[in-house]
Parts: C-alpha cells; structure tokens; sequence
C-alpha cells in the first residue's frame, strides 16, 4: 500500500474553505511572501540578530517597551533599505543568476509597487524610532537607509570594486543605532561592534561573488573578482581576514568582556583565516574553498555576538 503524502497544516486549513475564499487566501499568502521576500529576509535576520545582542549589552534599565521598539524599528528598516535595494537593481538582478528569480524580475511585484513599499516602510521605521526614543537614533537610521540605497546600490555598487568595503558600513551600524536609541550617547562598545562587522563584511561579499564572477561580468557590475581576478580577490579576502583578527579581540583588550568571549573570537577569527589562506592557496578546490568560507562567515558573526550574549547573560 502507497503511503499518503504529508499535507501542510496550512494546505489542511485551506481544504475547509469555499473554493473562491480558497483562492483568494492563497493569492494573499502569496502576495505576503514576494512582499516578504523583497525584504531578505535571511540578511535582515543577521542585522537584527546584531541589533538584539547590543540592545542586551547596553547599559543600565531598558523599558522594555522601548527596548521592542528599537528592533521592530530596525527590523522595518533593514527591511525597507532591502526593497528600494531590489527597486533599483532590478534591471541587473533579471540578469544575474543568483537573483533572476527575486519578485521584480519575474514580474510578481511591480517596480513601483516596490518603491512604494520600501518607501512607506521606511518612513514608517524612521517616524517610530524617533517618537520611540529619540532624534538621534532616528538620524542615524535614516542616513543608514538612504547611505545603503543612494551611496552603495546606486553609486558605488555599479562604479567601484571596493564598493562593499565602503557599503559594508551600512549593515554594520544597527549596534550604533540600538546603542544611541537606548542610552541616548555614542559609545565605545558599539563602536568596537561596528568595525567588527564592517570588516567582516569584504571576505564575506567576495568569497560569495568568486563563484559568480560570469554573473557580475553580464550584469556589468564592477565586483572585485570580475574586475582584478580570481588572485587579487583571494588576496584582499586574506588581507581582511588578516586584520578581523585583532579587531575581533578589542572588546576583551578594552576590557569590556572576560577571557570566554576571547577565546571565542580568537578560535573563530582563526578558523576564518585557515578557511582563507586554504582559498588563497587555490587550485581546483578553490570554489570549494569559497564557499566553505563564506558559509562560516555567517556562522561567524552568530559566534561572536553569541558570545557577547552569554557573556552579558552569565559572567555579567
């Protein structure tokens, strides 16, 4: 006897209804998820991920209130900056491989519904964060987003090699923004927090775009590795890699955590450069190596920011 196919809950839900109330409620999930998807999800996840641990680390009493609205600010935001992102780059997303499928290529969002939305959205986060909690972390959100949408996407993205390296600054700002927003002052930690993520983000980038260099070359999108090579990009991987290592190390050197959180950054940071020096080294497992690297890169920051947490939570 066949077994019967496992059915979703939400595919059970939907069997109930009328036809046409059927029709209509899978048209709207639909509609939710390529809305959703215009936000990636994925890389949001990781920004908010950030922004949580710093709204933890920051000192003295959070209103818990506020401390909700700062990441549901954030979260609007990230998401918001992604949109207009996807906007504007549609016409070289329908000509790459990696993101030809994405809502506007294929023609499941329009472009100007697209704009709309990020835009609503990210006046919607800015207007929050300040009634929310102040002036300050709502400037800083605000240049956040237009710095990714205007300088990176539309500027630097299609004019330099070193674009990422700059526009990396962008998804490194949320522990600055939850720090300003919670304390009402800049501070050092968030600081340390933000270069450990803007040098974090080159070798991440370009270990990702060393296989795809076909794609950055039909979209004419001047990416490291289509524009110096496979040698240059594995050395400028090394080269960030290289210098993480110490930058990793500063919350502890400053003294801002214990001797746990060191050995964590230290065992990752190290584990990153052995996965770099294995890529620099090349050969026929270089697409091997690339994309080792750039799956612990991810993990990476997972790492160093739980480790903060654990910190905060159990040796504070």
């Amino acid at each position: 006897m066949g077994s019967r196919p496992l059915t979703k809950p939400g595919a059970v839900l939907l069997s109930f209804l009328d036809p046409a109330l059927r029709v209509r409620a899978l048209s709207f999930s639909r509609l939710v998820a390529n809305y959703l998807a215009l936000t990636k999800p994925r890389v949001t996840s990781l920004v908010v991920f950030t922004a949580v641990v710093t709204l933890v680390l920051a000192p003295g009493h959070v209103a818990p209130i506020v401390g909700v609205a700062t990441i549901v600010c954030i979260t609007i935001g990230a998401g918001a900056a992604s949109a207009l992102n996807m906007w504007y780059d549609a016409d070289v997303d329908a000509l790459m491989t990696r993101t030809a499928a994405r809502p506007i290529p294929v023609g499941r969002v329009s472009a100007e519904a697209a704009l709309a939305f990020g835009l609503v959205m990210a006046a919607i986060s800015v207007l929050s964060l300040g009634a929310m909690t102040n002036v300050a972390a709502a400037g800083l959100l605000a240049f956040t987003i237009f710095f990714y949408v205007v300088v990176y996407t539309a500027w630097l993205k299609r004019s330099t090699p070193q674009s990422i390296v700059i526009g990396g600054a962008a998804g490194a700002s949320p522990p600055v923004i939850v720090w300003i927003a919670v304390t009402g002052q800049l501070g050092l930690e968030p600081l340390l927090l933000f270069l450990i993520v803007l040098f974090w983000t080159p070798p991440h980038f370009w270990a990702l775009s060393l296989n795809r260099t076909s794609d950055y070359r039909r979209a004419r999108i001047p990416a490291l590795p289509a524009v110096s090579g496979q040698s240059e990009t594995t050395k400028q991987i090394l080269i960030y890699t290289l210098l993480l290592l110490p930058i990793s190390l500063l919350p502890w050197l400053f003294g801002f955590v214990t001797a746990f959180y060191a050995g964590v950054a230290g065992a990752s940071s190290t584990t990153m450069l052995v996965l770099a020096l294995r890529l620099r080294r090349g050969g026929i497992a270089r697409r091997e190596a690339a994309n080792q690297l750039f799956a612990f890169s991810i993990c990476y920051v997972i790492l160093l920011f739980g480790a903060l947490l654990v910190e905060k939570v159990i040796f504070a």
